[in-house]
């Protein structure tokens, strides 16, 4: 069990996490533990969402669902077509070359190589769900 440090419940203020609606908890829960090298704080399963500390955010990754009384319009479901995005993860990185090799040893499949901008190198990758992630570099 991980330490209660490891919750993302803080003392005062508010944290920001993120909830990814997945097709495959156990999948998804290990993309972001062993691929991205985050820390699994709850395993998930029978019914309950997973959660990996990925630096210094959570990731909540839960499966979809229909209406509830506090969002009774509202269905969840993973994306339904990958090239069409509303939004994306951004992850900022110290060195950019390092992680695309060791992410990419650990099975992350990126779009391209890190492409150079004028202020920014950056490349992308997309988790099991298709979830694309933008990893970056300031230059």
């Amino acid at each position: 069990m991980p330490a209660d440090t490891d919750v993302p419940a803080p003392s005062e203020g508010f944290i920001v996490t993120h909830t990814l609606i997945v097709s495959d908890i156990a999948r998804s829960r290990d993309f972001y533990a062993n691929v991205l090298g985050g820390n699994v704080v709850w395993e998930g399963g029978d019914g309950r969402p997973a959660m990996v500390k990925l630096a210094n955010t959570w990731v909540i990754i839960n499966v979809g669902g229909g209406p509830t009384t506090d969002k009774p319009t509202v269905t969840l479901a993973p994306p339904d077509d990958p090239d069409r995005v509303d939004g994306f993860m951004n992850i900022r990185v110290a060195d950019i070359y390092d992680v695309y090799r060791e992410w990419s040893g650990r099975g992350a499949d990126f779009l391209t190589a890190p492409v150079e901008w004028a202020h920014e190198i950056r490349a992308y990758v997309r988790d099991p769900d298709g979830y694309l992630i933008e990893v970056g570099q300031s230059r």
